[in-house]
């Protein structure tokens, strides 16, 4: 598992750091001709709004960087955690971090004052890396579904057919399917001349926003096939979850044991809720017709998913799971005598 997520913090960081070049005060200048520039207006509509949308903003940041960071400790240093349900979390806690990483520096920074401004090219880099990490997540989160639903299924046979070798494919899979999910819809994007002007009424570079702004061309199948794209990486995994929660509550319907259908319940639970955070505020923002996208109501759903939903997932994925209150009070005791040892 620690190479696994080793090789996963490699890819992040690059991430990382490609959306890190994009984020900066460009002051708005009255020749924009070098290059086309963006200008992000955020929630400057609301100036009484910014100062209690960034305090909450940023507590909800650290939450989840400190949230994932630990969920990732614990699963690399505990043995007992060394199973697929962990190494799926784990990857997820990496997601979630640099999903909104890719998302909270441009908003803070908007938050603190007026309307900012900087220029197409890194607009599409952000996109690009908040669409790789937010369609990764979704694939990730069909796989955990359908290990949930193995592990429910077919108790008897779960180990032989969870092996790590298909942990890994499922994984990589994952971060493969969000990587060219993303690459095909920025370059889609990147390609289409822009007619409205360059003014987003949003907080960051988001798909639908920025195809308000494309122009529109007679016999040109382009945002069709960019909305295909989107109906893939959504609704195919939605229906592979809905499929494997379907199969598990078959199960939980047979089991006479009334034990073993709250551990198959808790075992999903967690994760079912954390699906429906997420997909159901995606949905909404990337399966709807541009012309119908509002871009004032539509910052206020991607506030959701791209902010609150990363900082909740830790907490729904521990409050009830005593596998991992357990380690993370196994870590505290080995810290503890460590210090009273020094």
């Amino acid at each position: 598992m620690a190479n696994s997520v080793t090789a996963v913090t490699g890819i992040l960081s690059l991430f990382l750091f490609l959306s890190s070049k994009s984020f900066g005060n460009f002051p708005l200048q009255a020749n924009l001709s070098i290059e086309e520039r963006f200008l992000l207006l955020g929630f400057s509509d609301w100036p009484t709004l910014q100062p209690i949308l960034f305090v909450l903003v940023l507590l909800c940041y650290l939450l989840t960087l400190a949230g994932n960071s630990a969920l990732v400790l614990l699963a690399v240093r505990d043995p007992r955690l060394h199973t697929p349900m962990y190494y799926f979390l784990c990857h997820l806690a990496l997601v979630d971090a640099g999903f909104t990483s890719s998302v909270v520096p441009p908003l803070l920074a908007n938050l603190r004052g007026h309307a900012r401004c900087f220029p197409r090219s890194g607009c599409l880099t952000q996109l690009f890396a908040s669409l790789a990490l937010g369609s990764a997540e979704c694939v990730l989160l069909a796989v955990m579904a359908l290990d949930r639903a193995a592990a429910v299924c077919r108790p008897l046979r779960y180990t032989g057919l969870a092996s790590q070798r298909l942990c890994r494919s499922l994984a990589g899979a994952s971060w493969l399917g969000g990587l060219t999910n993303s690459a095909a819809q920025t370059t889609l994007l990147a390609a289409r001349p822009l007619c409205a002007p360059l003014r987003l009424d949003h907080f960051i570079c988001e798909l639908p926003a920025l195809l308000k702004l494309a122009c529109r061309v007679d016999g040109d199948n382009t945002e069709r096939q960019m909305f295909a794209a989107r109906v893939v990486i959504l609704l195919v995994p939605s229906a592979i979850i809905l499929s494997s929660y379907g199969a598990v509550a078959r199960a939980v319907w047979g089991m006479r044991s009334s034990r073993g259908r709250r551990k198959a319940l808790g075992t999903c639970g967690s994760h079912l809720t954390a699906v429906c955070l997420f997909y159901g505020s995606a949905i909404y923002t990337y399966l709807q017709p541009t012309h119908s996208y509002s871009q004032s109501r539509g910052k206020f759903i991607s506030l959701f998913y791209t902010v609150v939903t990363p900082a909740l997932n830790p907490l729904i994925y521990t409050l009830r799971n005593k596998e991992v209150k357990g380690a993370a009070r196994r870590l505290l005791r080995h810290v503890g005598r460590g210090q009273v040892g020094q």
